[in-house]
């Protein structure tokens, strides 16, 4: 199965390594908001085609080309619609939160701020709307008293990232389909960036 990656940063590091260990997977592409992040850099270690997009708020279909998934990795830029589509199972997303709770760009800070108990991730299909896309895995952890959002996450989140998104590629190139599970909208919560 052939994947794109759009990402950046250390997270973006990780799900290339992760997924590259994936017997079934081929990366055939990482996007990245510029040419000296971590992840493109890991990328062309690898041999890997790095495209550069402008624009840190959106990727089009000329920077995704055919594909068979999309997985973003730490990226704050909208895929278009039109990028969507030249992937044949679209793409996947993992937020650090137990969707449809705590969408938007700050989710460890306001689980944190928030005081709750118990923490999780979400791989998700990517949608028009932020983090709103039907889920195609989840799971938990219990957050400990006093954790700041950089422990909750290097400790907890992170690894769970990757666990779930090497999971979901596997099962997706081994079925040829991802899970869709709607969300619940009732529940949804914001976590804007906190200033």
């Amino acid at each position: 199965m052939n994947i794109v990656i759009v990402g950046s940063r250390y997270f973006g590091q990780e799900v290339l390594g992760a997924l590259a260990q994936e017997p079934s997977v081929k990366i055939t592409r990482v996007v990245t908001p510029a040419a000296d992040d971590r992840l493109a850099k890991a990328a062309a270690e690898r041999g890997i085609e790095v495209v550069v997009h402008a624009d840190p708020h959106k990727v089009t279909d000329e920077h995704i080309g055919a594909t068979d998934l999309i997985v973003t990795a730490h990226s704050h830029a909208r895929i278009t619609p039109e990028a969507l589509a030249k992937s044949r199972l679209g793409g996947i997303g993992y937020h650090p939160s137990l969707l449809p709770r705590h969408r938007g760009i700050a989710a460890v800070e306001w689980t944190v701020k928030e005081g709750d108990p118990i923490a999780g991730g979400s791989i998700y299909h990517l949608a028009e709307r932020m983090d709103a896309g039907p889920l195609a895995a989840q799971d938990w952890c219990f957050v400990k008293k006093n954790e700041t959002a950089r422990e909750l996450w290097e400790r907890a989140l992170a690894p769970m990232g990757l666990r779930l998104l090497r999971e979901v590629v596997a099962k997706a190139a081994a079925t040829g389909s991802l899970p869709s599970i709607p969300q619940q909208e009732e529940f949804a919560t914001r976590a804007p960036m906190i200033k």
